[in-house]
């Protein structure tokens, strides 16, 4: 049985800046929906380590925020800009707990998979939630964001969206990955260990 030829340096490159493109063109959206631009950034991180690998997963997981800023800044991060390195760093935490666990769930289809990949993918999701939920829910912005500032009245809204929006919109962009992932399983089996 032949195996398939490794997926080269080059097309890890060129499938992470387009999946970097497509998160650009959803942040444009960030200001209307936050589940729209959310699922689609959390899938094309989870997918560029499952196509490209995990240190250009890494890598995408740094960028994304640092394009979001440029694109549709919202008010807290420019009152806040130490959230910028923690929503990184909460993005590196799904792309890691995703690589160990979601992954080897997408070897085969089959019903005992599809359960599990149900399963790590609430363990990811909930990973990338506690994590931002913790950092910068309960600890950055209430202690960063001044009390005389008019973003303090929204500040429970502010620590829902970095904490529960990110477990669900996470959640969402894993039910993308597993229609996405049927489409394009085959040309990347080589990287799966297939």
């Amino acid at each position: 049985m032949s195996q398939k030829p490794k997926i080269s340096e080059a097309l890890k490159i060129t499938i992470t800046a387009m999946l970097l493109a497509v998160c650009m063109v959803s942040q444009v959206f960030k200001n209307l929906s936050v589940y729209i631009t959310g699922p689609v950034v959390n899938l094309c991180l989870v997918l560029c380590m499952m196509t490209a690998g995990l240190k250009y997963a890494l890598l995408l997981s740094i960028v994304t925020p640092v394009t979001a800023y440029f694109i549709a800044a919202s008010p807290v991060m420019n009152a806040v800009p130490g959230i910028i390195p923690l929503i990184m760093a909460g993005n590196a935490v799904l792309v890691v707990v995703a690589f160990f666990f979601v992954k080897p769930t997408l070897k085969k289809n089959t019903v005992k998979n599809n359960v599990m990949y149900v399963i790590t993918s609430g363990i990811a999701a909930a990973a990338k939630g506690a994590f931002m939920g913790l950092t910068i829910s309960l600890w950055l912005l209430p202690t960063f964001i001044p009390e005389a500032s008019p973003l303090r009245k929204k500040l429970s809204i502010f620590q829902e969206m970095f904490s529960l929006t990110q477990f669900f919109t996470a959640l969402i962009g894993f039910a993308y990955l597993y229609i996405v992932w049927q489409a394009v399983k085959k040309f990347f089996a080589s990287e799966m260990g297939e």
